[in-house]
């Protein structure tokens, strides 16, 4: 986790003794959060962050839950603390295709929008910190830091959304659900080292053939290709083991990290 700053929730007394999340002012609500220091948060003030404390609120969604609808009107944002968000858009017949994903510590609404334009799902059991849309956006007009970290999250998902682009305009099947799984990989512990790394499968099958535009018997076929080939380990139907996580990658297409 990275640590404090001063002015991010983090102080030295005159003595020198640092304090951090656990003996400084920071709001109850805070101490226990584990995505803050890389959300947006970690870029307030400490007495933002204790004003924006004063409006929040933890939430918990059980996995299917709805969060948001499509033409929603936005009334408050969320930093996602634990799980995995579902964004998607459904069609007039009923037809849905799966837009986006999103984790901790991932900023989930459209900043300035009246509505929503488009649906928000718990693909897993999530947590969330809930903060009025009015209050989130008065920090984010005085504090340029605050401003930037949300800018840097759209350009993020800018870039991923033009790699999915690619995924789905000219990968093979496997490719596609190699893809799938380096995404969910590499969100789960962004600063992960090590060659080997484990997972719970936020998705359905269903939903991940939405998601790379397969049918859910593809998706199948190419889940059991990959775990043939010794790329991944499948326990459970929904835990996947990555040996080799270079070895995944290049199953994606790529060679290089």
């Amino acid at each position: 986790m990275q640590k404090n700053k001063p002015g991010a929730g983090a102080q030295k007394t005159n003595s020198g003794e640092r304090l951090d999340i656990h003996n400084s002012s920071v709001p109850v609500l805070c101490q226990n959060c584990e995505a803050r220091h890389r959300g947006i948060c970690g870029v307030l003030e400490d007495d933002e962050l204790i004003e924006l404390g004063k409006h929040s609120r933890q939430i918990s969604r059980k996995a299917g839950d709805k969060l948001i609808n499509d033409a929603d009107p936005i009334e408050s944002y969320a930093s996602v603390m634990r799980g995995v968000i579902k964004l998607s858009k459904v069609l007039e017949d009923g037809r849905q295709q799966v837009v986006g994903l999103q984790f901790a510590p991932d900023f989930l609404g459209r900043l300035y929008a009246k509505e929503s334009n488009l649906n928000a799902d718990a693909a897993s059991d999530v947590e969330l910190c809930r903060m009025p849309k009015k209050v989130v956006e008065n920090l984010v007009a005085k504090n340029p830091a605050l401003e930037r970290r949300l800018l840097d999250q759209t350009l993020r998902e800018l870039d991923e959304a033009r790699e999915w682009m690619l995924t789905l305009g000219r990968k093979t099947a496997t490719e596609k659900v190699a893809s799938f799984l380096y995404l969910i990989a590499t969100h789960k512990d962004p600063d992960h080292s090590d060659k080997s790394i484990s997972f719970d499968l936020p998705l359905t099958r269903s939903d991940i053939a939405d998601f790379l535009g397969l049918t859910i018997e593809t998706v199948s076929r190419q889940f059991t290709k990959l775990r043939t080939s010794g790329v991944i380990k499948i326990q459970n139907h929904r835990h996947i083991s990555v040996p080799d996580i270079d070895r995944l990658l290049a199953s994606c297409g790529y060679t290089y990290r």
